[in-house]
C-alpha cells in the first residue's frame, strides 16, 4: 500500500475523533446559560450595596470565569491541543503583565511628579 492510500485511509478515522471531542449543540446551550448566569451576577453585584467593598475583586472573578469559558468552549480551546493553549495564553499573560506594569508606572508617576 502506498504512502498517501493509507494517509486516505486513516484521515476520515482521525477526523471523525476529532470531531467527537467538540462540544455539542446542547452544551453549547448550557454553556450560553452559564454565561447568562455570570452576566446576570455582574449587574446584581453591582447595585448590592453590602457588596460595594469587594466590587472589584468580585467582577474581577466573574469576568475571569467568563472569558474561561468563551476561550474553553467557543474557542475550542478545551478540545484542542495544549500547544495552542499556550500559543493563545503565553502571549495573553504577556500582555495582561505589561499593561499591569505601565499602570503601576503611571500611577507612581501621578502621584510623584518629576522635577
Amino acid at each position: 500500500m502506498s504512502e498517501s492510500a493509507v494517509e486516505h485511509v486513516t484521515a476520515p478515522a482521525h477526523h471523525a475523533a476529532a470531531e467527537s471531542h467538540h462540544p455539542t449543540a446542547v452544551q453549547y446551550l448550557v454553556v450560553a446559560g452559564i454565561l447568562t448566569v455570570l452576566t446576570v451576577c455582574e449587574i446584581g453585584v453591582y447595585y448590592i450595596p453590602a457588596l460595594q467593598s469587594v466590587l472589584v475583586p468580585l467582577l474581577l472573578i466573574l469576568s475571569a470565569g467568563k472569558f474561561y469559558l468563551v476561550a474553553a468552549y467557543y474557542m475550542h480551546l478545551h478540545f484542542d491541543s495544549r500547544i495552542f493553549s499556550g500559543l493563545f495564553f503565553f502571549p495573553l499573560t504577556l500582555a495582561a503583565l505589561i499593561l499591569i506594569s505601565l499602570t503601576l508606572l503611571l500611577g507612581f508617576l501621578a502621584h510623584h511628579p518629576g522635577p
